[in-house]
């Protein structure tokens, strides 16, 4: 999953899958509220999940990403 997370993030913001860690923070890479938006409407789309509304404001990181996804399919 982690790999696929990835991947998805890099694409919405049109960066290097190498540059993004589960540790990298949204912020590191220039991402603003709208990408943060977007990113997340692909991958509740790519995992047939939704995302708490509470969870997804303090999304900061990429595992906080992969965290939201796994509390969202249980």
């Amino acid at each position: 999953m982690e790999e696929k997370v990835i991947s998805i993030i890099a694409e919405e913001l049109g960066r290097d899958e190498a540059d993004i860690t589960v540790d990298t923070t949204f912020e590191e890479l220039d991402a603003d509220s709208l990408d943060l938006f977007q990113v997340i409407n692909t991958l509740e789309e790519e995992f047939e999940i939704e995302f708490d509304n509470d969870e997804s404001a303090n999304i900061k990181t990429v595992a906080d990403v992969i965290e939201c996804i796994k509390a969202a399919q249980e």
